[in-house]
């Protein structure tokens, strides 16, 4: 029996500063469990740490969430009987899995939510069931906080997924 694709479940939402990137983040964490894969994309200083900023207070993890840059991951505990919260920036890894299997991600997978920033092209083989999360914001010299948001949950995972929950 062959197994039947999924196609994506997409939402789109506007957020107008970064304290409602941290609110999208803590409805989103809602959604999430152990096992759950979360890509975001996005420029420079588009909100990417402060979504993952608003997941880890969703998820109720220990630490302070901050750009793992120079770290390449972090991981927080969970401060109660969720998940961990493994954080990483792949932003300064060039080539694609080989770099991220020397992070174990595929063995922390299974017990935790990962979060991504910069994965594109990296994690991809680590699932087929993961949550894409491609942030716009409007480039040049500006300091317009609007940012246009698209979630994309592909895989079976996310097939019954109600992701309009996060526009509420």
């Amino acid at each position: 029996m062959e197994a039947v694709p999924h196609s994506p479940v997409e939402t789109e939402l506007t957020v107008t500063s970064p304290e409602q990137m941290r609110e999208l983040g803590r409805k989103l964490a809602k959604l999430l469990r152990a096992g759950d894969l979360v890509m975001l994309s996005g420029e420079l200083g588009a909100g990417k740490t402060t979504l993952t900023r608003g997941l880890g207070e969703g998820l109720g993890v220990r630490g302070a969430v901050t750009s793992p840059t120079f770290v390449i991951a972090r991981v927080h505990p969970s401060l109660g009987d969720g998940p961990p919260l493994v954080h990483v920036d792949a932003y300064r890894l060039g080539g694609g899995l080989d770099e991220m299997e020397d992070l174990d991600l595929d063995v922390s997978l299974p017990d935790s939510v990962i979060v991504v920033e910069w994965g594109e092209g990296k994690v991809e083989e680590l699932t087929d069931d993961r949550l894409q999360v491609q942030i716009h914001r409007a480039v040049g010299d500006t300091t317009d906080e609007v940012r246009h948001v698209t979630l994309t949950g592909l895989g079976e995972r996310w097939a019954t997924a109600d992701l309009s929950v996060l526009t509420a």
